[in-house]
C-alpha cells in the first residue's frame, strides 16, 4: 500500500452536481482539507464505487481476494450478504467473512442473513433463528438485515419472520428485500413491513410498482441474472431510488469489470451523469448509513481517480488514505485464508440416480432460461429405456441431480431443458441456497463421476466426460477457493470453456446450474428432497 498525502484533479461533487478543480490534502485516513486551484492534473476525482448487494461467495474468492480484484475497477466497498456461507456454517460462516475481510483495506458492509434456511423444503448445514439474528444484528460489523426471502412469512405475519424484522428495527438497520414478481396487495404488505430494497425486478413495470410502494431498486447485472437493459430507463424518472448491484459475480466476470462497467454503459446511453454516479457512489452510502465519505473535508479518504467521465478508466483507487490499486494493478497482497467447511457424505453409485418409469405419458421438466433465475415448467414425453426414464440429448432433455452433502440420503432426480450439453456432465457445490451438490448431464456415468469427484475434494465445480474430470476445488465451505484471485479466475475460465466444449450454449453454465435448486424463484426447481413448484410452494411429482 502507498500512503497518499496530496492529489489534484477535477473534483466531482455528486451531491451538489458540481465539478471543480482542486487539491486534496490527506492526513492518515482522512481528507484534511481541499484547496481550490487552477493548476491541477487532468484527471477526475470522485467517490469510489459501491456494489449495493453481492454474495462474495459467488465469486469463489474469499473476501480478501475479492477485494484484490474489485479495487482495480474502482470499487471501494460492497454491501454483502453472507447468506451462502451461513447456509453451510451458520454464524461461524458469517464471522469468517467478517474477519477475512478485515485483513485487507476494503469496506465490506456485511448483513445478517435473514432466511437461513430459506425454506423447510431443503437440507442445509445450519439455522439462523431469532437468537442468532439478534446476536449478529448487535454486532457493529453488521450493517443491515439481508434479503428477506420468505415473502409469504412477511405477508402473512409469520411469528419468526416478524420477530426477525422487529430486531432489525430495534437496531435501526435497513432491511433488504427479495421478492421476484410480487405485486398488488401482497407487495404493499411486504413493503409496509419495512422492506426497503429489491434486486429481483426483471421488468420496468415491476420496478415502478415497487418504487411506488416505497422501495428502492437495485439494478442488477451479475453473471447469471442481467437486468440492466430492462431497468436502466428508470433513471429518467426515479434516479434517487436507484443503486447498482451484482448479486452474484463469477471470477472470470469480476476480472473484466464491476460497477464501473454499469456506470460507463449508463452514461453512454446519455442518462444524467450525476444521477448515474449517485446510484454507484452515494445512494448506497445514504441508504445503508455507511461511513465512507463523498470526497469532502473531514471525510474518509476513500475515492477513485479516473481518466475522464465517459470511459472511467481507473487511474488510482484510494482507501483510508492509501493507494490500493494503480493503473489496473492491485497493491493488495494475498494472505492464505483459514479453511472452514461442512461435508459429511460418501460417494454415490449410478443405480442411485436411476429413474423408474411409472407409465405416465408426460413428465414435468424444468426449462432453464439463459440470463434469468426464473424457470418454466414444461410437459415432455419421457424417453424410456429398460423401463427407466433416460436423457434425450437430441431434444435437450437432460438429467438433473441434487445430492444432500450434509447427511447420507437418496439423491433427488429430475429432468431439465436448456443446457444443451451434447456429452458429459457438469456438477457444483455452489447450489443456492443450501449448497448441496447439483449436477446435470447427458449420461448417468458422467453425472456420477462428476459428483464423486466433488465429494472427494469436499467442494468444487467439475466437468466430467468418459470418466475423466476437470475440477476447480472450493475447500472453503464448498463455495470458495483458497487460491489467489488470478489463479481462480484462470481455472474458472478453463472449466467454463470445458462445459461449453461439452455443448452448453449458456453464457454461464455453472452460474445457471447454481440456481436450479433455488426454490424461492419460480417456476419449478429441484431440492435434495425433490421437485418443487415455486408458485404453489409445494413438492410435485416427476
Amino acid at each position: 500500500m502507498k500512503p497518499l498525502k496530496t492529489i489534484s484533479g477535477h473534483i466531482v461533487d455528486i451531491e451538489n452536481r458540481n465539478i471543480y478543480d482542486g487539491i486534496l490534502h490527506i492526513s492518515g485516513d482522512r481528507i484534511e482539507k481541499i484547496t481550490k486551484s487552477d493548476d491541477v492534473s487532468d484527471q477526475y476525482i470522485l467517490p469510489g464505487f459501491i456494489d449495493s448487494h453481492i454474495h462474495i461467495e459467488s465469486s469463489m474468492l474469499v473476501p480478501s481476494e475479492f477485494a484484490k480484484i474489485a479495487v482495480t475497477h474502482g470499487t471501494i466497498g460492497a454491501v454483502c450478504d453472507p447468506h451462502e456461507i451461513a447456509n453451510v456454517n451458520g454464524v461461524k460462516g458469517v464471522e469468517f467473512m467478517i474477519e477475512n475481510g478485515k485483513t485487507v483495506p476494503f469496506h465490506f458492509f456485511n448483513g445478517a442473513p435473514s432466511s437461513v434456511p430459506t425454506t423447510s423444503f431443503e437440507t442445509n448445514g445450519a439455522k439462523l433463528g431469532v437468537a442468532e439474528i439478534d446476536e449478529l444484528l448487535s454486532n457493529k460489523d453488521i450493517y443491515h438485515l439481508s434479503e428477506m426471502m420468505n415473502v409469504p412469512g412477511v405477508v402473512f405475519n409469520d411469528e419468526t419472520v416478524s420477530a426477525i424484522i422487529d430486531l432489525a428495527k430495534k437496531y435501526n438497520k435497513p432491511i433488504d428485500g427479495h421478492a421476484p414478481g410480487i405485486s398488488s396487495e401482497n407487495l404493499k404488505l411486504y413493503a409496509k413491513a419495512g422492506i426497503s430494497t429489491d434486486h429481483e425486478c426483471s421488468t420496468i413495470d415491476e420496478a415502478i410498482e415497487k418504487i411506488n410502494s416505497g422501495m428502492n431498486i437495485l439494478i442488477r447485472e451479475g453473471s447469471a441474472a442481467r437486468n440492466f437493459d430492462a431497468l436502466v430507463p428508470l433513471f429518467d424518472k426515479y434516479p434517487e431510488k436507484l443503486m447498482f448491484c451484482s448479486d452474484d459475480k463469477h471470477p472470470d466476470d469480476l476480472v473484466k469489470g464491476h460497477i464501473n462497467l454499469l456506470v460507463k454503459r449508463a452514461v453512454k446511453l446519455n442518462y444524467n451523469l450525476f444521477d448515474v454516479l449517485a446510484a454507484a457512489c452515494i445512494n448506497p452510502v445514504k441508504h445503508y448509513n455507511l461511513n465512507t465519505g463523498f470526497v469532502k473535508t473531514n471525510d474518509k479518504a476513500n475515492f477513485i481517480v479516473v481518466n475522464n467521465l465517459s470511459d472511467f478508466d481507473i487511474i488510482k483507487t484510494v482507501i483510508n488514505g492509501n493507494i490500493v490499486a494503480e493503473s489496473n494493478v492491485s497493491l493488495i497482497e494475498t494472505k492464505p485464508p483459514t479453511i472452514i467447511n461442512k461435508f459429511n457424505i460418501s460417494e454415490i453409485t449410478v443405480d442411485e440416480i436411476a429413474v423408474e418409469y411409472s407409465g405416465n405419458e408426460s413428465i414435468n421438466v424444468i426449462e432453464a432460461i439463459d440470463g434469468e433465475l426464473f424457470t418454466n415448467k414444461i410437459l415432455v414425453k419421457p424417453t424410456v429405456k429398460d423401463n427407466k426414464i433416460v436423457q434425450n440429448i437430441d431434444d435437450d432433455i437432460l438429467k438433473l441431480v441434487v445430492v444432500n452433502r450434509y447427511n447420507k440420503a437418496k439423491p433427488a432426480v429430475a429432468f431439465i431443458k436448456g443446457f444443451n450439453l451434447q456429452s458429459g456432465a457438469i456438477a457444483s457445490t455452489v447450489a443456492h441456497d443450501s449448497h448441496n451438490i447439483i449436477a446435470v448431464g447427458t449420461n448417468d456415468n458422467d453425472i456420477t463421476t462428476a459428483i464423486n469427484a466433488i465429494i472427494e475434494t469436499k467442494g468444487g465445480i467439475c466437468c466430467s466426460k468418459d470418466g475423466k474430470t476437470d475440477i476447480l476445488k472450493l475447500p472453503i465451505a464448498g463455495l470458495m477457493s483458497d487460491l489467489e484471485a488470478s489463479e481462480v479466475a484462470t481455472q474458472y475460465q478453463n472449466i467454463d470453456a470445458k462445459a461449453k466444449q461439452l455443448g452448453s450454449t449458456l453464457k454461464a453454465p455453472f452460474m445457471t446450474l447454481s440456481f436450479m435448486a433455488l426454490l424461492v424463484i419460480p417456476e419449478i426447481k429441484l431440492s435434495d428432497k425433490g421437485l418443487f413448484d415455486g408458485c404453489k410452494f409445494e413438492f410435485i411429482s416427476l
